[in-house]
């Protein structure tokens, strides 16, 4: 069907709403408050991560109301339903943290259940946490309606002596008040001031990673979506959102329409050119994965060797993401890389507009140090590095925006889990030059593929260890996490990757100007240790957990279930 010539925008819901045999459904819905003249419009999913537990997503009631009254003015029926969220902030460290990659999963799956089940004509996902942004957008991709993605926006940085501070920070303090070299009073200081209301993580870490790839992918409206939580013109900015979506229902222009190939390689281009975290390489991976475009790990370090580290912000740099949209956010961005020519910038957002387009709108703030000119990069190559080995042959992932060691060699202390390697750093156990291998940690194994914030972090602060040790693993990395620290490296412990064979004492060796990480073994010694390795129990013999490791794949291809 269409009207004046464009698509119909209640091309779905019609199945639901339309007709005398649909008068059972119109009741049911009429009874909690929805009219006659509301069931007859387009009826517009608002699947939201709201949750009271932790900051990242606390505050996206507030947001929901917005973007319903823009789909409201914009002619449209909103109806809103929850999906679940982690924290991985709160549950890090812990054996929690084994469910936030596996909650991506979940929340792909529920939202693409309930907006199945309810035909609707659009969807406006909400985000706050790390594993929000690519769980909605996997489930946008499934679905393939008009539909788009808005970030709740970051956190406003906490203050203490004249430092701004983040939760990077607390860890951090973990480390130094472990070492001895901070008290009581001062870590709880660094506490109590570091997150001081709504809004996720404050620096490049993986939530606003994800929130800047997506609207360069074109799944999120750039410019309006990493508005800050706390910010006044947030309401304003989810309220557009809202009115957005009824524009792609009435344009049809759906995700698979603006998720293309050259979109991806456009997010890979900001995560490079932004320092961002790890964790994007899993999840536009697994992104890439919904609509049936085969992305790999060797794509992003083909991209970030030849795009230039163009922002300063933590945990490498100086700035936090209110900084970064103060001044002049994700349009100023592309705009810059745009110049060195790294972007299509034919891409299509769902603003309706071009990257190019949108990217002519930027208004750069006077005397701005947060994003450098295109010609005075602060690093010539992106912050992601893949490198290969015989330890990783399916690749390994850094990221080298906050460090500048390019070679370490050293002994390898072996863990079979995050505690007892954050125990070994925590009791001084952990000297200079040594490699913390911490394996059993992926996918699969862990299962969930715990980040390792607690022990990074720890690691941070202390001073002769920061600068001097190295770190890999099969698990993941926040994205506040700094250092020279390999992660994501696969084939995973669990499924006999070589990882399994290392042996406390083996020298490693990361060689980054090669993309090599190797264990210093022949190839026959390595080779007879796997043929002796036996697997080990499952962790867990039923539910979730026992789901998710039966149908996880490897971290080089998104750890997507299958």
């Amino acid at each position: 069907m269409s009207q004046n010539g464009k698509h119909d925008p209640k091309s779905n819901s019609v199945a639901l709403t339309e007709g005398p045999n649909r008068a059972a459904a119109r009741a049911m819905l009429r009874s909690i408050g929805f009219t006659k003249d509301d069931l007859h419009k387009p009826i517009i999913g608002i699947a939201n991560t709201w949750t009271e537990i932790g900051p990242c997503n606390f505050h996206l009631r507030t947001i929901a109301e917005a973007v319903k009254q823009g789909v409201r003015d914009a002619g449209g029926t909103p109806m809103e339903f929850n999906t679940i969220t982690i924290s991985d902030g709160i549950t890090m460290g812990t054996e929690g943290m084994k469910a936030s990659l596996i909650s991506r999963e979940v929340i792909a799956d529920s939202i693409e259940l309930v907006s199945r089940g309810n035909l609707f004509d659009g969807v406006v996902a909400i985000a706050g946490c790390d594993k929000n942004m690519p769980g909605t957008v996997m489930a946008l991709a499934r679905l393939d309606i008009p539909s788009l993605m808005v970030y709740g926006g970051s956190i406003a940085p906490g203050h203490l002596n004249g430092k701004d501070l983040t939760v990077q920070d607390v860890f951090e303090a973990i480390g130094a008040h472990a070492a001895g070299r901070l008290d009581d009073a001062g870590l709880e200081a660094v506490e109590a001031s570091a997150c001081p209301g709504a809004g996720a993580c404050g620096g490049q870490f993986t939530a606003n990673t994800m929130a800047m790839a997506c609207e360069f992918l074109g799944i999120s409206p750039i410019g309006l979506s990493g508005v800050p939580a706390f910010s006044a013109e947030k309401h304003a900015a989810s309220r557009k959102a809202g009115a957005l979506v009824m524009d792609l229902a009435r344009n049809d222009l759906r995700p698979s329409k603006i998720i293309t190939q050259k979109a991806l390689e456009n997010a890979i281009v900001s995560v490079a050119a932004s320092g961002g975290s790890t964790n994007a390489v899993l999840h536009l991976i697994a992104i890439a994965h919904e609509v049936g475009i085969k992305l790999s790990v060797d794509d992003f370090d083909r991209i970030s060797s030849k795009t230039p580290l163009l922002c300063d912000m933590k945990p490498g740099g100086k700035y936090v993401a209110a900084d970064y949209q103060n001044a002049g956010g994700s349009l100023l961005l592309a705009q810059r890389l745009i110049e060195l020519g790294l972007l299509h910038s034919e891409c299509i957002n769902v603003t309706g507009h071009t990257l190019a387009e949108e990217a002519a709108k930027a208004v750069e703030a006077p005397d701005q140090d947060v994003i450098h000119p295109s010609s005075a990069p602060i690093k010539p190559t992106g912050g992601l590095v893949i490198l290969k080995g015989n330890i990783a042959p399916e690749g390994c992932v850094i990221k080298v925006a906050g460090h500048k060691r390019l070679e370490h060699r050293g002994p390898a202390r072996v863990f079979n889990c995050e505690e007892d390697a954050f125990a070994a750093v925590e009791h001084g156990k952990i000297k200079p030059d040594d490699v913390l291998v911490i394996r059993y940690e992926g996918p699969r194994g862990g299962p969930g593929m715990r980040e390792m914030l607690a022990v990074t972090a720890a690691i941070a602060g202390i001073p002769e260890l920061s600068e001097t040790v190295a770190l890999l693993t099969d698990g993941r990395f926040s994205g506040a996490t700094r250092g020279l620290m390999a992660g994501h490296v696969a084939p995973e412990a669990a499924n006999g990757g070589p990882i399994a064979a290392i042996h406390e004492g083996d020298i490693i060796h990361f060689d980054i100007p090669n993309r090599k990480l190797d264990v210093e073994i022949s190839d026959k010694e390595l080779q007879s240790r796997l043929q002796d390795w036996k697997a080990p129990e499952p962790k867990f013999k039923r539910g979730v957990f026992r789901k998710y490791a039966d149908t996880v794949s490897s971290a080089s291809l998104g750890a997507v279930t299958n």
